[in-house]
């Protein structure tokens, strides 16, 4: 079976490490895009009005996926890779994962932030994938080196 990262990007710095990782581990690409795209207004978080710091307000929110859905059945690993946003994935990863029906295959997160960890990722995350094994992520600074994403890949070898 095949490998697939997908991954959603406000800024440009996830999809960066995404195109390194799918690379690295001769993995398909695939671009969670919003159905309407974030602005530089809509991501600040230092203004409890703006669009992301409403959406995390509420975490039943679902902003809508743009495109395609995939035909999941053709991996057995998916890396899904997003930013960190108030200590877990945006909610529109929750939106990507509840398309689909993820029994048997293994989910494995990766966020990029400037400084917070993945918080409670996993713990946000594991109704929207049921039947999944969700191993727990690992998060990255914007700068990582290939050596680091090697070792991470490595150890997950290792489980």
């Amino acid at each position: 079976m095949k490998k697939l990262v997908a991954y959603f990007s406000a800024t440009g710095t996830t999809k960066k490490l995404a195109k390194k990782l799918a690379e690295l581990i001769n993995a398909d690409l695939f671009e969670i895009k919003p159905k309407i795209a974030y602005t530089k207004e809509d991501l600040d978080w230092t203004n409890e009005n703006s669009r992301s710091s409403v959406e995390m307000k509420n975490l039943k929110f679902r902003p809508q996926v743009a495109g395609n859905l995939l035909d999941i059945n053709d991996y057995d690993t998916v890396f899904i890779g997003f930013p960190i946003w108030w200590y877990i994935a945006p909610t529109i990863i929750n939106t990507f994962l509840e398309q689909y029906d993820w029994n048997g295959q293994t989910i494995i997160p990766f966020a990029t932030s400037g400084g917070s960890g993945m918080g409670r990722t996993n713990e946000h995350l594991k109704n929207s994938c049921v039947g999944a094994n969700l191993i727990e992520g690992k998060r990255f600074s914007s700068n990582i080196g290939l050596g680091e994403l090697k070792t991470w890949i490595k150890d997950l070898k290792q489980d």
